[in-house]
């Protein structure tokens, strides 16, 4: 075996594509798109402008094994004050080897960088997809979260990782989630706060929604756990993705007079459409996402966030039953709530007081690097 550097088009083709001949046969693997993958790990990526990575692909008898990301967000360490190194895009056959191999030579790069930590998985970081699945493998994950071997979890602890935080995901029958005894409660906020609105996502004026929503945003979640604020270029970026999947019937808005003061972002599953393309946007591919995009009767609450000011209202249980209600009407059957951290117990409170269950957990590892 030996592990390379990728530096040309084919070591980055081969580290891209490794992991679909790892999952080839996996009934709950979801392939993503090959297009938004490679765009992901280029220039067009504003997220490389405050960072820097290195891949590495092992390789055996010819073949591609394994691969890893070793990165340095200098956004990161500049917010949280520390030296922080980071791994993701980890995949490898199941020999331990291949992981030592990978984990090692990421490792030394990101000392050399002058790390003092190493913390992962990220994909590449908290906003995108993160954390290695250890419990909840019997069915697909949701959009943007992660899907993993059992044996992942073995190989990050043979390599000296220890749990960071551990994120779990509810989930939720819409039909028995509680609109009705939300509604009440709902209408006493706004008689309590007349000062309080809500609407829909308005799609006419997208890019000046984004900017309310990131207002709250960086607000909301300034305190949270392996938080870093968005810049403006990552956040319409971001953003230009998700709009062509948006249900503005479960994407709302609260204001506190005209100052934007929470928001509920639940998106529809389009893993369930990804799922039947196998990574490619043929002709055949398309014709089979606007025909599955219709049925897809799956959601992921991405987040709810509450500017601080205003967290005592009940603004949140508005947008829970606004968004349960829309949801019940364009026949959504499930939610998960994801990714919440375990230690958040007002949020873990309010998943089940939606009647959320947990049924997959995720998790953070970390190690020193001495």
């Amino acid at each position: 075996m030996e592990i390379e550097t990728v530096k040309n088009a084919e070591q980055l083709k081969e580290f891209i594509k490794l992991p679909y001949r790892i999952y080839a046969k996996h009934p709950y693997w979801v392939p993503p798109l090959l297009s938004e993958v490679r765009e992901l790990f280029s220039s067009k990526n504003p997220f490389w402008k405050h960072s820097r990575k290195v891949l590495f692909i092992v390789t055996k008898n010819g073949k591609t094994v394994g691969r890893i990301a070793a990165m340095v967000d200098d956004n990161h360490n500049k917010f949280h004050g520390e030296k922080c190194g980071f791994f993701g895009f980890f995949d490898c056959f199941e020999d331990v080897k291949i992981s030592r191999l990978l984990f090692d030579r990421a490792q030394k790069w990101l000392k050399d960088q002058g790390m003092e930590i190493v913390r992962g998985p990220m994909n590449p970081s908290t906003n995108d997809e993160c954390g290695l699945l250890i419990e909840g493998f019997e069915d697909a994950p949701k959009i943007m979260m992660t899907y993993n071997f059992p044996y992942y979890v073995d190989f990050v602890s043979d390599a000296g990782f220890h749990k960071a935080k551990d994120l779990v995901a509810f989930i939720m029958d819409v039909e028995k989630g509680p609109v009705n005894r939300l509604k009440p409660l709902a209408e006493r906020v706004l008689r309590r706060n007349p000062q309080i609105s809500v609407r829909k996502i308005n799609l006419k004026d997208f890019m000046g929604e984004v900017k309310v929503i990131m207002d709250i945003y960086n607000s909301a979640w300034e305190k949270n756990w392996g938080f870093v604020p968005l810049e403006d270029d990552e956040i319409f970026y971001l953003a230009k993705k998700l709009k062509q999947v948006i249900d503005p019937e479960i994407l709302w808005i609260a204001f506190y007079n005209s100052d934007p003061a929470g928001f509920l972002m639940a998106l529809p599953d389009v893993n369930e459409v990804l799922g039947k393309i196998k990574g490619k946007l043929t002709p055949l591919a398309l014709l089979k996402v606007l025909y599955y995009s219709k049925k897809i009767k799956n959601l992921r609450l991405l987040t709810l966030g509450v500017k601080r000011q205003y967290q005592k209202l009940g603004i949140d249980v508005l947008l829970y039953e606004r968004s349960l209600s829309g949801a019940l009407a364009n026949g959504y059957k499930k939610c998960e709530f994801s990714w919440i951290l375990e230690d958040n117990t007002l949020t873990v409170r309010a998943a089940e007081m939606m009647a959320g269950k947990i049924y997959k957990r995720y998790r953070i590892f970390e190690k020193p690097l001495v």
